[in-house]
């Protein structure tokens, strides 16, 4: 009996991590001082030791049930995009700079291949943020999962400088919302959506026209990242007051919490557009509309306050990016929440 017999194939962690470097080594920064296989990754502070009050800020996420239609349709090199998604959207709406990345990758086999793919993803993530993915583990868990199953969760710290942290406390009546629009579900309400719609290769793979994809990579379409939005509006001189980044909750639950006491954001839903994919979910499924605005973003990312004179500076801001801004309402004095009419 040895260690492979009893479902751990260390030979195949090997060959995963020399499939992955190549990913790796395009996310690192001048300030990472190890190497990938090492016991821990180090981050020199050169980066942010400048600053007044150089402030650490972590996230920490996974992608949920959505790996469940990764499975199905065999596509898992994008889901590690939403991965990192979800933890340095956090860190940006805390005014934050996204510096690391580790992941955390369990399976019931570990298939060398697979496990490069799945990383490839998380790679393109911490790419598309500047975050070095400086670490990870994989983890084989034979009897535990299923062979052609695993979970991905990853972990992210960031720097602000203290006085440049956002936290709401700046709001008043008259302030301006802008939202950024999303690239679909993201990686919230996939519980929902599995009992909206049959999960099978089928059904995930039946091109709809007015999604103008198959179902399946209208679903998979992988979570947006605001972190370039955010640093482009901060360089642009706009110091964003709030920002709630729509996630599981929707509005309902994500808006209130950038908000302080006394502050209510008031939303307009015609001032921008609903992506097909909900309008189609909310039919299929019947599910009514404010289930759908509390659980989804309903194509807004991410929601931010401005003062009424910066709107045009962060509309061009967050345009230069390459993302897409609207400006979706105001804030009021009144009971702490969201109105959405």
């Amino acid at each position: 009996m040895d260690y492979k017999n009893a479902g751990v194939d260390i030979e195949a962690g090997y060959k995963s991590v020399e499939l992955m470097k190549k990913y790796v080594q395009g996310t690192m920064r001048p300030e990472v001082l190890t190497n990938l296989g090492g016991f821990s990754g180090a981050f020199s502070i050169d980066a942010f030791k400048n600053m007044e009050k150089p402030t650490l800020v972590s996230g920490t996420d996974g992608v949920g049930t959505k790996l469940k239609l990764a499975f199905i349709m065999d596509k898992h090199d994008t889901i590690g995009i939403d991965c990192v998604a979800m933890c340095v959207n956090d860190i940006a709406c805390a005014g934050g700079e996204p510096l690391f990345f580790l992941d955390y990758i369990a399976c019931g086999k570990n298939i060398p291949e697979k496990i490069a793919d799945i990383v490839s993803g998380v790679a393109e993530g911490c790419k598309q943020s500047s975050a070095a993915l400086i670490g990870g583990e994989t983890a084989e868990h034979p009897g535990l999962m299923p062979e052609d199953e695993y979970d991905l969760a990853g972990f992210a710290v960031g720097v602000v400088d203290e006085k440049d942290i956002i936290t709401g406390k700046e709001l008043k009546a008259g302030d301006v919302l802008i939202g950024m629009a999303s690239s679909g579900v993201h990686s919230n309400g996939f519980s929902l959506v599995r009992k909206i719609f049959k999960m099978d290769a089928e059904t995930l793979n039946e091109y709809h026209e007015e999604l103008g994809t198959t179902l399946g990579d209208a679903l998979l379409a992988p979570t947006r990242i605001y972190v370039k939005a955010l640093r482009s509006i901060k360089e642009a001189g706009v110091r964003v007051k709030a920002c709630s980044h729509i996630t599981g909750g929707g509005f309902y639950e994500n808006v209130p919490r950038m908000l302080p006491e006394g502050k209510r954001a008031v939303i307009e839903k015609a001032s921008y557009p609903i992506p097909p994919i909900f309008t189609m979910m909310a039919r299929e499924g019947n599910v009514d509309e404010k289930m759908m605005y509390n659980t989804y973003n309903m194509g807004l990312g991410m929601v931010l306050a401005v003062d009424p004179a910066d709107v045009d500076k962060t509309m061009d801001a967050i345009r230069a990016a390459g993302d897409t801004p609207y400006v979706v309402g105001k804030i009021e004095n009144g009971e702490k929440g969201v109105t959405l009419c």
